[in-house]
Formats: structure tokens, sequence, C-alpha cells
């Protein structure tokens, strides 16, 4: 059985960036209903991965079909494998998304605390490169690709901060503590995020350049 390789492609790649757009809106809406305190926006978020989680399998299934029935070569292969490797982590980052919507419906329960200034910057640099990447894997452009790269640095200082903020707030007010643990978890998923978009980025480069990036490697 062979199968039309090209138009494949064309399918393929449209159904990587509508999980990117799925996975897009997840965060934003994740990140909002942190930031904003609302758990019912977090319920909703925590309860709509399932379209997610379906488009992921249906790329999976169509990489291994292509790659045995296709016999892609070149250009053709590292797109599938390209592929391949994003989709999974963006399910990934919609996965952690889902734990952050956890995380904000049990700190609505708990004692209200004051969100700090350091996790409120990191939701807002955490979106806005998951949202470049995400732009750099549509337009395929790797100057966009560097740029991500470097903008992990950020995001690993504030989340540094954010922990020097529960050292302190935990003895500061111990009724507080659930609530720091929780919000400290919340900013270890969004580094989380954040590595993973350095990742998917990395897999453009390699998809346009054919150039391994990953652990360093230039």
């Amino acid at each position: 059985m062979t199968v039309d390789l090209p138009n494949n492609l064309i399918e393929l790649r449209r159904n990587l960036l509508a999980l990117s757009a799925l996975v897009e809106q997840q965060v934003t809406r994740t990140l909002e209903a942190m930031a904003n305190s609302d758990p019912d926006l977090a319920r909703e978020v925590k309860g709509s991965d399932a379209e997610i989680d379906a488009l992921d399998l249906v790329i999976e299934e169509q990489c291994m079909r292509l790659l045995a029935l296709g016999s892609p070569m070149a250009g053709d292969l590292r797109q599938i494998l390209s592929t391949l490797r994003i989709s999974g982590q963006l399910e990934r980052i919609a996965d952690l998304a889902k734990g952050i919507s956890k995380r904000t419906i049990k700190i609505s329960r708990l004692e209200a605390i004051g969100l700090p200034p350091a996790l409120l910057e990191m939701a807002e640099a955490t979106r806005s490169m998951i949202r470049k990447g995400l732009v750099a894997l549509s337009d395929e452009d790797v100057a966009l690709c560097k740029e991500v790269r470097l903008a992990d640095n950020e995001v690993d200082d504030l989340n540094k901060q954010v922990l020097r903020w529960s050292r302190e707030e935990i003895p500061r007010n111990v009724d507080h503590t659930d609530a720091a643990i929780h919000l400290l978890t919340i900013a270890q998923r969004m580094e989380r995020m954040c590595d993973i978009t350095t990742l998917i980025v990395e897999e453009v480069i390699f998809l346009v350049e054919g150039r391994i990036v990953r652990h360093g490697a230039e």
C-alpha cells in the first residue's frame, strides 16, 4: 500500500498547527484563571483537554503511517519526525496547564493570599514565550526560534524570585503555607512549560535547517 505523501504532509502540518492553537488557548485561559483567582474558569480549562489529547493521538497515528508507508526522505522525513516530537511536547504543555488549573482551584478553597508580583510577571513571560514559540512553528522562523530560546532565562530568574518569596511568606504567615506551596508549584510548572517551548523551537530549527541544537549542540 502506498500513500500520497505530499498531500498527507499538508494534512499533517494542518493538524499540528490546529493542535498548537488549542494548546495556546488552553495556556492563556489557565494563566488568566490563575492571575484572576477564578476557580470557575480553572474548572473549565481542567475539563477541556480531551480535544487536545485526541488530536495528539491522530497526529501520532499519521506520523507512524507515513513513516511505515510513505518512504519519506530528507526534508519530508525531518517534517514527520519533528511533528511527532512537537505534538507530544504540545500535549505535555496542555497537561501542565491542567495541573495549574487544579492548583488554582485548590487555592480558592484556602484563606486568601496575595499573588507575588514575580508570579504574575512569570505568567505574562510564559504566555509571551509560548505565543512566540508557536508563531515560530507556524512561520518556520529560525530567527524567532533563537529569540525564544534566549527568553527562557527571564522565566528561570522569575521562578527563583517566586521561590525566595515562598521562603519568606511561609515563616511570616504559617496560615498561608498550603497556598504558598501551591503557588510555588504553579511557578515550577510554568518554568517547565517554557523549557518544553524551548524544545519545540529547537525542533523547528532542526526541521528548517537540519541542525540539531538540543542539549547545547550547535
